[in-house]
This record gives C-alpha cells, structure tokens and sequence, in this order.
C-alpha cells in the first residue's frame, strides 16, 4: 500500500504534473513539433542531395567547357555529335534505326 501512496504523490505532484504537460506540447502541439522537425529534416536531406547532383554537373560543364574553349578539335567533334553540324563540302546522312530491339 506504501508503495502505491508513492506513486499517487509522484503523480499528482505539480512538478511532474508541469513536466509531462510541457513535453507532451513540445513533443504534439508546438509549431517546431517532432513530426514537423522529421518532415524539415528529411527535406533537408533531399535538398542537400540535390545540390551534390548540381554541384557534379557545373563541374562536369565547366571541364567540357575547358576543354571546348582549348581544343578545336574537341570543339568540331562536339558540334559533329551533339548538332549534327557538317563542312561545306559534306554531305549528312542520319540513320536511325526503327527496328525493335529482340533481347530485352
């Protein structure tokens, strides 16, 4: 009987009382809810993983650029390929291929 006397006291305690009030509204109620800190958190993550995707590609731009304003070479052969651009004096035959492919 001593022991539940303990816990009523403990329970109806204005401390305890205050405590557990205070944590179930930072933890439920608060505008910086858990729930709302774990939504912000993993859409942080996201964003943070979107901006080492961009970060890689402005490098691998900036290296083609490089590359594109030093070599003429690098540069008649990328306007070759990615624009189909020709000489004067060729001619440009696209093949594209409309068959299905049978190995999937």
């Amino acid at each position: 009987m001593s022991v539940l006397k303990f816990i009523f006291r403990v329970l109806i305690n204005k401390y305890f009382l205050t405590t557990v009030a205070f944590v179930v509204w930072m933890v439920f109620f608060d505008s910086n809810n858990l729930l709302t800190r774990n939504h912000l958190q993993e859409k942080l993550d996201g964003l943070n993983l979107e901006k080492q995707f961009y970060l890689e590609e402005i490098r691998k731009d900036s290296t083609l650029t490089n590359q594109l304003m030093t070599d003429s070479t690098q540069l008649e052969k990328f306007a070759r390929e990615r624009y189909l651009m020709k000489k004067e004096t060729e001619d440009l035959f696209l093949v594209i291929d409309t068959t299905v492919d049978q190995h999937p």
